[in-house]
């Protein structure tokens, strides 16, 4: 594994971070896939999309790396709530090819 894999998903989430969306999406391959608790996404740019209106903000508190993925263990705020979840980028070629995000969403759903 080389940093430059951990490099490009750390730049993700700071270029998520600065709002600066553009840039994120310059570190997805263009058939980027997302796989998460509450939907899918497939394409980088239907994902940015998303990601443009929601504007989450990460809080990455370890990093964990095997091989080309790359795993984030992070809080996302999410704007009137934050959440605990785990994030794991797969990458090749210097580009994140997909991203599958895990969390308890009943806070998001309101049954805590």
């Amino acid at each position: 594994m080389s940093n430059t894999n951990q490099n490009v998903a750390e730049q993700f989430i700071q270029y998520l971070n600065d709002e600066d969306f553009d840039k994120a999406e310059s570190c997805l391959d263009p058939e980027f896939k997302f796989i998460g608790v509450m939907g899918t996404r497939e394409g980088a740019s239907v994902y940015m999309k998303d990601m443009r209106q929601m504007k989450l903000k990460y809080q990455i508190i370890k990093t964990f790396t095997a091989d080309e993925d790359v795993c984030f263990w992070y809080m996302i705020d999410m704007g009137n709530k934050t959440v605990e979840a785990s994030g794991w980028y797969q990458i090749s070629n210097g580009k994140i090819k997909s991203f599958k995000v895990l969390f308890d969403p009943r806070p998001l759903l309101n049954d805590q």
